[in-house]
This record gives structure tokens, sequence and C-alpha cells, in this order.
């Protein structure tokens, strides 16, 4: 199964108009708040670090190039075409490469497993956005490119997150900046209960070896001046 054309275009839509500087897209936080914390987590249940990461929903390769300053051979991934021009227009160096894929379509991650063989997965907060249909298809993928020695070092947002984002949203003055294109493409966040994401692993065969909880830094900011945080829960899996 791949995504639905209105999800892809949708992406397609938000990252044509997101700006091309740093820290202009909504969770597109610094990799020290982000990446960086997330790494200290998973690196420990890491089998093999040597394996090519796969950073899966690269969008525009923030986290993907702090990953390549650390990991031998990192490939981001996205659906979206605009959001890996992005990433290459970010990255004149090559210190990643940068490839669309549509993880929840069997035949292109089995066909990216057998190029780079088993991988470390990272992907932040994608889960949540899929269509309700497309979720354990793309579990089933990262299993697929995980392998049999390759970790899944996923981050999403918790049930409460929602509220969180649901509030900002029905503020007095509308969705702050960089929320407002998130809500107008069509991007806002479903529900995905915790619960879930573990038996979303354990259907696609692998074992949650680790999990936790840890706030998701936003790039936007409250009135007061306090950065805004989401509720989130990291996981680590991989073959039992």
């Amino acid at each position: 199964m791949s995504v639905t054309s209105r999800y892809r275009e949708a992406w397609e839509g938000f990252w044509r108009e997101a700006p091309g500087e740093p820290g202009a897209v909504f969770w597109d936080a610094e990799p020290v708040l982000t990446v960086g914390p997330h790494l200290a987590l998973f690196e420990p249940y890491l089998a093999d670090p040597a394996l090519p990461l796969v950073d899966l929903g690269c969008g525009n390769g923030t986290q993907t190039r702090y990953l390549a300053d650390r990991f031998p051979h990192v490939l981001g991934v996205d659906l979206s075409a605009a959001a890996l021009d992005h990433a290459r227009r970010s990255d004149p160096a090559g210190q990643a490469s940068y490839r669309q894929l549509d993880a929840a379509e069997k035949d292109e991650a089995q066909a990216l497993h057998a190029e780079l063989g088993d991988t470390n997965v990272y992907m932040r907060g994608v889960l949540h956005q899929c269509e309700p249909d497309d979720r354990q298809s793309l579990v089933d993928g990262i299993a697929t490119l995980v392998g049999d020695r390759g970790r899944a070092c996923l981050v999403e947002l918790s049930g409460t997150a929602k509220q969180v984002l649901r509030g900002l949203a029905d503020g007095p003055e509308g969705p702050p900046p960089k929320l407002a294109p998130v809500f107008r493409h069509g991007l806002a966040p479903g529900e995905v209960a915790d619960e879930a994401v573990p038996e979303y692993l354990h259907s696609a065969g692998l074992t949650v070896l680790a999990s936790g909880r840890m706030p998701l830094k936003s790039t936007e900011y409250r009135p007061d001046g306090t950065r805004i945080e989401l509720p989130s829960t990291w996981l680590v899996a991989g073959r039992s």
C-alpha cells in the first residue's frame, strides 16, 4: 500500500511554500535540542553503529546533516520531492545523501534494503502524520529496512500533544505563524494512541527494546517567550 495522493500533495504543497532559512518550519528545531538528545537515548541500543543510517521523513535535512557528522553513511529519505530540494540546497557539501521514498510502499522499502542491507532508522514525528490506513504499512517498511541487525529509533507525539496543538490553534489570535501552514495544508497530526505504536512494531516483527518520554521542542514561542514543547514518546526497536 502506498500513501494517498492527497497526503502526498499536501506535503508537496507545504514544502514548496516553506521558507529556506533555518528554523522557519514549526518542528525544525536546532539538532542540539532534538536529534542530539535523542541520540543520547538511542546509541546504547544500536547493535551496529556502522550500519547505514536512514533518516526517514528527513524534510529539509536539518537533523540529517547532524547525523551525517556522527555516522559513516547517512541517507535522508522523504515522501516529498520539494522537501528534498530544500535538503540538497542546505547541504552543498554533500554531507548526506537524499532520496525520495514512500516507505509505506513494500516494493520501495525492499528495494532500498536490497541496496543498503540492514540499516538503523531514525524517524521523528512521521507516524502521527500518516493516514490511518498507512500506519502499519509504514512500520512494516521500517522493519524491512532494519532487517536483522538494525534498530528503529522512533520519536512520536504523545496522545496529549493534539490537545496542546489544538489549544494553540484556537487561541484568540489563531495559530502561531509557524504552525498556521501546517493546519492550512491539512497536516494537523492525527490521533495515534501511545499504546498503538508498540503494537504496530510488534505486528511488524520488531521488539521494543527501550522507551520513554521526552518533550519535543519546536521553533515557535509563546507570547511569554517560552518555547513551545509537545509531549512525545521515544522507542527503540529491533529483532529480538
